[in-house]
């Protein structure tokens, strides 16, 4: 007699249907078969939960796998060479990538060359090499796509085996370029304090004689306009002064007004003046600095005795004449600027070119529209003018009351020729002031 017997799989499996065991010679010993077609259940439901476990495991990886595309913060797969393995599209678009270009892309590369960005990146991949969770390091990179600079916060953890990484970034450019602004506006806010501390007498150009007024009537023409000037004049004639009047009549009088004498400086430092080092650029160079021309973007800089500027540091101001570009010492970044640039000299730039020491297209370049102020001995009507104005700006600082000058004194200051100009002018009324022991002022 033939037999069948049915056997259904516990409950927990019963929506996947039943296990069917037949046999067809009849035998009494089906009770002895029992524990092997336990067995068989047992193994039919294991594969069966397999199964089932499979699919969750695929359904849970799915859903992983979209939260790792669709989030907004960039996650990376890297080997400890910094190869990408994978990326998802947050990281994709930060980092300016195409899809096809994140598989054995070397993320390391990215930094731009500037000693500061190069030590940043190898200090922070030399940690994951020895098995160090990296967190929030700040890092500078340029993006694939258009060569931009990007900043990135990072966070990378080699995996347990230690032969990748698991690796977050946050996109922070923003926030990164906000706090280089506000650095820039703090040098500059500083620089103008100190600027203020100073005394200038740039409020007012005193005089009325034909030779300072020809010499108005240029700053009048040249001040609205962006061109290059070169003030000339003896020491003393208020080149400076000049300067200042240009610049703030001038389309940039709401914008900074920078200025640097050349010959203040030894050549070592004047170029990390002008334009700035990079941090580890030379001994010293603890930290990145911010150069006067980028202080003076959308401004105005002057260079004051721009005769004395070495040859070396010629070249690059020639090139920001020209391109309206630079780079900071030590750095490889080019810098965009959109300076107006005043220069000043008390030598004669001509004979300085004949003799070598002053390139011939950098004085073509700054000699667009010359000024040339004339010395006090050639403006003598200016002088009682200049002495009472100078007075009571000595009077009012000294704390003394100084109501007159004695005509004789007058008329000896008028006669004097002045190899000092007028800064010898103000400083023989400073010292007269402090002298009188009357309202006269007499010498």
């Amino acid at each position: 007699m033939r037999w069948r017997e049915t056997l259904q799989l516990p409950s927990a499996f019963a929506s996947q249907g039943f296990f069917l065991v037949a046999d067809e010679i009849a035998s009494g010993r089906s009770e002895r078969r029992l524990p092997a077609l336990r067995i068989l259940a047992a193994h039919a439901a294991a594969e069966l939960s397999r199964r089932r476990t499979e699919k969750t495991l695929r359904e849970s990886e799915q859903r992983y796998r979209d939260l790792y595309e669709e989030a907004p913060i960039a996650y990376v797969h890297e080997d400890l060479q910094s190869r990408f393995i994978s990326a998802n599209r947050a990281a994709i678009r930060i980092l300016g990538l195409k899809p096809e270009e994140v598989v054995g892309h070397v993320g390391i590369e990215m930094a731009p060359k500037t000693p500061e960005a190069q030590r940043r990146i190898q200090e922070a991949f030399a940690s994951i090499g020895r098995g160090t969770d990296t967190s929030g390091v700040v890092l500078e990179l340029r993006r694939k796509s258009d060569g931009q600079p990007i900043f990135i916060q990072w966070w990378s953890k080699p995996e347990p085996g230690g032969k990748y990484t698991r690796t977050m970034l946050v996109d922070i450019t923003d926030r990164v370029l906000l706090e280089q602004e506000q650095a820039r506006l703090k040098a500059q806010n500083l620089y103008l304090q100190e600027e203020i501390k100073s005394v200038h007498n740039f409020e007012e150009i005193v005089g009325s004689s034909p030779p300072l007024l020809e010499a108005l009537e240029k700053v009048s023409r040249v001040a609205r306009t962006d061109t290059s000037v070169l003030i000339t004049g003896e020491t003393g004639t208020g080149k400076e002064l000049i300067a200042r009047a240009i610049h703030f009549n001038s389309e940039r009088h709401d914008r900074p007004l920078i200025k640097l004498n050349c010959a203040a400086l030894p050549t070592s430092l004047l170029e990390s003046e002008l334009f700035g080092h990079e941090r580890g650029a030379f001994s010293g160079a603890m930290q990145r600095r911010i150069g006067r021309f980028e202080l003076a973007h959308g401004g105005t800089i002057f260079l004051d005795e721009i005769g004395e500027m070495p040859k070396e540091a010629q070249v690059k101001i020639l090139r920001v004449l020209q391109e309206h570009e630079f780079e900071r010492v030590g750095g490889n970044e080019t810098i965009k600027t959109d300076v107006r640039v005043i220069a000043a000299t008390n030598r004669d730039l001509r004979k300085a070119v004949r003799d070598g020491e002053l390139r011939e297209d950098l004085f073509y370049r700054l000699n667009v529209f010359p000024v040339e102020l004339p010395p006090l001995r050639e403006r003598a009507g200016d002088i009682p003018l200049l002495v009472r104005f100078f007075i009571g700006k000595s009077a009012a600082r000294i704390g003394r009351r100084i109501e007159t000058i004695g005509d004789e004194s007058l008329e000896r200051l008028v006669a004097y020729h002045w190899p000092g100009n007028i800064r010898e002018l103000q400083n023989v009324i400073e010292r007269a002031t402090i002298l009188a022991t009357t309202s006269e002022l007499r010498g």
